[in-house]
């Protein structure tokens, strides 16, 4: 090992080839090329093998990173593959889009002095290679089980747990009301941080594997959940959270100022080839427009950068504490001014100006005071330092809350908490509708596709233990005779 890896201290740290700011402002491709083989290789070697590796405790999904990146090193990679994908279903999504600034890279112990080992990068040229290759294999049961379990959402989530369970031989659906799965991956997250063909394949892999899509099924509308749960052994809520936090401020009904979803879905169909008469007409389309973006997350981000490619005037991001503070990923932010976005920190918006439409957002300045209950520094405006921006388009991106699911769902019975995710028994992940679960952001809140994923491999298992236990129960009450002739089936797929 000692000649493989431990070269942080002799090798500085290299990333990707990223593409020029001309080029990649231009079009929705990914902005940092593939790793080559010598490359990946080399910056694995970085890895220093830590005792206890502050990378992988930093990982939601615990992943055996120092193992992946000494077998990459040793040019091993198609067992890195195996690692890598054992304890995560989407290794090159996450390899792309997870703010490793602020997990395993951010925590590598190496960070200080001699920069972190470069460990998504090395992620995604893994996966990515083992796609090429034939390595990523449809996931296959040993053996079928009639159980079904149905699952409502074709995000990280469901997709995780529809994988984890279609292994063990249940009959897997998985009902979404877009008409393409992948949730926020495919629609919400703009093509130059995730490729929509990465997506589509993952989506293809468990249709592959057995695994039914219902698209543009509303749940409510055109099933019930009663139904679901009469048609399927159990049920999995993994919606995600999609209602738009909204900002009351005179003139926020002014034209021109819309959600960020709306404004990224719109862009995402638009690549994917769809017709998109919001964006046609521009009233979704940023192109010759001075654009105001509120917000300091990583969907601000995903705003900010996206203006840009459709050729906005000018781009602005207001956030009303400064860079330190922002919850999005800084090599983002950075990414971004490298593209020509101006971030105006300590700015938080008082006013929407126009006259039936936007045209300019007066903010204030801000200072930061004493830390809240969080231990955060509390924005307070400066008495009489408004300003006004220019704006032709403002879009509000201050995050997203649970739609109301018992309403929507048509399920009084299912319980919320004060913040609408839905409320379960944390070891269970069950909801108080028996055989009903939920997991993902719609019972953590909006969060991180890495956490999406590991809640969905949680889930699963305990829907697993639920439907084993469940079958247990009612053979144990059956007469002898019966089990003598073929009862339901007590030992699972493991």
């Amino acid at each position: 090992m000692a000649s493989k890896m431990l070269k942080f201290v002799t090798v500085p740290q290299h990333m990707p080839d990223k593409r020029g700011v001309d080029a990649r402002r231009q079009d929705f491709q990914e902005i940092y090329s593939r790793f080559e083989p010598k490359d990946a290789a080399e910056q694995a070697a970085r890895c220093s093998q830590c005792g206890v590796p502050f990378c992988q405790i930093h990982c939601p999904l615990q992943n055996n990173i120092p193992d992946w990146l000494m077998l990459t090193a040793e040019g091993r990679l198609e067992e890195a593959y195996e690692v890598s994908s054992a304890t995560n279903n989407m290794p090159e999504i996450c390899g792309r889009i997870c703010p490793q600034d602020r997990l395993c890279e951010g925590n590598c112990v190496i960070e200080k002095g001699f920069n972190s080992v470069t460990i998504g990068s090395v992620e995604k040229y893994i996966t990515d290679t083992a796609w090429e290759k034939g390595w990523v294999k449809v996931p296959k049961p040993r053996r079928e089980l009639e159980q079904s379990v149905g699952i409502i959402g074709a995000g990280p989530a469901g997709m995780a747990a529809a994988e984890q369970l279609r292994k063990k031989g249940y009959q897997v659906h998985i009902y979404d009301r877009y008409d393409r799965g992948g949730g926020l991956m495919i629609y919400g997250i703009p093509g130059f941080k995730l490729e929509k063909d990465v997506v589509e394949r993952r989506t293809k892999l468990l249709q592959d594997a057995g695994i039914v899509y219902h698209f543009n099924c509303d749940i409510g509308r055109d099933v019930t959940m009663d139904e679901l749960r009469e048609r399927h052994d159990a049920v999995l809520i993994a919606t995600g959270v999609y209602k738009a936090r909204d900002i009351k401020l005179p003139g926020v009904g002014l034209g021109n100022i819309v959600p960020a979803l709306d404004y990224l879905v719109a862009s995402n169909r638009k690549g994917l080839g769809d017709e998109v008469p919001a964006y046609d007409d521009g009233s979704l389309n940023a192109a010759g427009k001075n654009v105001v973006v509120i917000g300091g997350g990583d969907t601000a981000m995903d705003c900010v950068r996206t203006a840009v490619r459709q050729g906005a005037k000018s781009v602005k991001c207001l956030y009303r504490r400064d860079r330190a503070n922002m919850p999005g990923s800084q090599r983002e932010v950075h990414h971004a001014e490298e593209e020509g976005v101006e971030f105006v920190w300590l700015a938080a918006p008082e006013a929407f100006v126009g006259d039936g439409t936007v045209s300019g957002v007066r903010a204030i300045r801000m200072h930061l005071g004493v830390p809240d209950a969080t231990g955060r520094q509390t924005p307070q405006p400066i008495e009489g330092s408004s300003e006004t921006h220019p704006a032709d388009l403002v879009i509000k991106a201050l995050g997203f809350d649970p739609e109301d699911l018992p309403v929507l769902f048509g399920a009084p019975g299912l319980e919320v908490t004060r913040w609408g995710t839905v409320k379960v028994n944390h070891r269970t992940m069950m909801s108080k509708l028996d055989g009903v679960f939920a997991a993902g952001d719609i019972v953590r809140g909006a969060s991180l596709v890495v956490w999406a994923v590991r809640d969905g491999r949680d889930v699963a298992e305990s829907i697993h233990k639920h439907i084993t236990a469940r079958l247990a129960g009612e053979s144990a009450e059956q007469p002898a005779d019966v089990k003598k002739a073929g009862g339901k089936p007590l030992a699972m797929a493991s």
